[in-house]
């Protein structure tokens, strides 16, 4: 289980890496053929503002990252699931306000691997 856990979280955290590379470095060059259904003309204007959001992408793949080195189980958990769920909550915004497409590539990763975050906690946890 704590290898799984360990791989998507990884995943996830590449994802954003990538996702804030993305809104950061290449909203203007990559943007328009990603996002077809946005107006071209907007991707200069907006540059900033993408770059910003690109900016706490990379605060959740951090936050991530973070929780890989953590040694002590129970803060490895608490950490990683403060950040998945971060990262769920994201999508789900982005589902209702962008496109339900985000929804399926943020937030069901996200729930998949806090799920087996939490299944590898579980059997570290002291026993009551």
């Amino acid at each position: 289980m704590h290898r799984i856990a360990t791989l998507l979280i990884g995943l996830i955290a590449v994802l954003h890496l990538y996702i804030a590379w993305f809104e950061i470095f290449a909203w203007t060059t990559r943007g328009p053929e990603i996002f077809s259904t946005f107006p071209a003309e907007l991707f200069e204007p907006t540059q900033s503002m993408a770059a910003n959001q690109g900016l706490y992408n990379s605060f959740l793949a951090i936050g991530l990252i973070w929780s890989l080195f953590i040694t002590n189980p129970e803060w490895r958990f608490k950490v990683a699931s403060c950040f998945l769920l971060f990262v769920a909550v994201a999508g789900i915004f982005g589902a209702a306000t962008v496109s339900p497409r985000i929804m399926i590539v943020q937030t069901v990763p996200a729930i998949i691997a806090l799920i087996f975050a939490y299944l590898s906690y579980r059997k570290t946890a002291p026993t009551p």
